[in-house]
């Protein structure tokens, strides 16, 4: 036979050879694969049956349902969520009070505003709030446009006197007036109080932070450790998700802070009386109500409950169980439920915890106000 054709053969049939080889490696690669996904134990598949009854995923992205969002829309809210001269001093932004690089908090008991003024409440951590029900402690705000509205108007917050106030200033940022025209290109006048709040919401409702508790739920038995799944079974089994459940793990309902036994301040030491949603609705069924916060990252945000008044998660897990379970939770329950908790911090895309290039303004500048 011709050494051409003979080496011709060799090489295909060497080919042949090695493809079948390949394709034979990757069907078991992915049959092995497969298998792995399948090798949850009896306890690990009697576990996510019943975590499923009380949780789901976090969703990529918490989608509004009166408006549309786009990318412009986005990038605008997150230059305004950054941007100090949205407040009468020219110092404070929405990121002040709620750090995106310290998972959505500024970690003090309460805010310091406008005029350095301690606010009355702890600040919730913004990231995946949107998922919420509604927002403030007292749930005073249906969703996170309607919360962007609110601090930048209070007077011991952000302390812009008006909406126009702020628009005005807005409008002296040319800038601003072409960011607005591309986020809104529907709108014969796009730069509006509402639409600022509305850019603001959309970029917040972008802060999803998933984790490893999320693998679990769609069914990744490796996803957490033997210490977290015992944490997750504790959970349910003393009825934290009574309160705690969903996408959020709390963030659905009102629950009054000293359920079972109270007053809370008893427990928690906290010096000023706080009368949660009854500040708002007047109602005397509504003293002490308060919205269930959600349990994402809680590891990284103390300190913890409305006043800011503890910083210990175990010891907040503890003052829970008492005023709300009406339980003496064992310290082998708290460490148990403390370690699944600590599953529960996901991480925040680079993006959004970077500063953003903020447009700047004319000659005319903005000079602190603290009047």
């Amino acid at each position: 036979m011709n050494k051409k054709w003979q080496t011709s053969i060799i090489i295909v049939l060497t080919t042949t050879a090695l493809t079948f080889s390949c394709e034979q490696k990757q069907e078991g690669e992915s049959s092995e694969k497969k298998e792995v996904k399948a090798e949850l134990s009896a306890e690990d598949l009697d576990l996510l049956k019943q975590a499923k009854k009380f949780f789901k995923p976090l969703p990529e992205i918490a989608e509004p349902t009166d408006y549309k969002m786009n990318d412009d829309m986005v990038s605008l809210g997150k230059k305004l969520y950054f941007d100090t001269r949205l407040s009468k001093s020219n110092t404070i932004s929405c990121n002040s009070c709620h750090n995106l690089a310290s998972y959505g908090v500024d970690n003090n008991p309460t805010s310091i505003g406008h005029k350095w003024v301690a606010g009355p409440r702890n600040s919730p951590t913004v990231l995946n709030a949107a998922i919420h029900s509604f927002q403030f402690w007292d749930g005073r705000a249906a969703d996170v446009e309607e919360q962007a509205e609110g601090p930048i108007l209070n007077p011991i917050e952000m302390g812009a006197p008006h909406e126009e106030f702020v628009i005005d200033r807005l409008r002296t940022i040319e800038t601003y007036g072409d960011l607005f025209a591309a986020a809104f290109p529907e709108e014969e006048t796009p730069l509006t109080y509402k639409n600022m709040a509305r850019a603001i919401g959309a970029f917040e409702r972008t802060l999803m932070t998933p984790d490893r508790f999320d693998d679990f739920l769609k069914g990744d038995g490796s996803a957490l450790t033997t210490a977290e799944k015992k944490g997750l079974k504790t959970f349910m089994d003393v009825g934290c998700t009574t309160c705690h459940s969903g996408p959020a793990l709390g963030g659905q309902i009102f629950q009054k802070f000293g359920l079972i036994k109270g007053p809370y301040w008893d427990y928690t030491g906290s010096e000023t009386i706080d009368e949660g949603k009854y500040e708002v609705t007047g109602i005397e069924s509504d003293k002490y109500m308060f919205k269930v916060p959600g349990l994402r990252n809680i590891a990284k945000t103390a300190p913890y409950f409305h006043d800011g008044s503890i910083w210990d998660l175990d010891k907040s897990v503890e003052i829970m169980g008492v005023t709300q379970l009406g339980k003496e939770l064992s310290p082998e329950q708290i460490q148990e439920i403390v370690d699944f908790l600590e599953a529960l911090t996901g991480d925040l895309p680079d993006e959004a915890r970077t500063l953003p290039i903020l447009p700047r303004m004319g000659r005319e500048t903005t000079k602190p106000d603290f009047s």
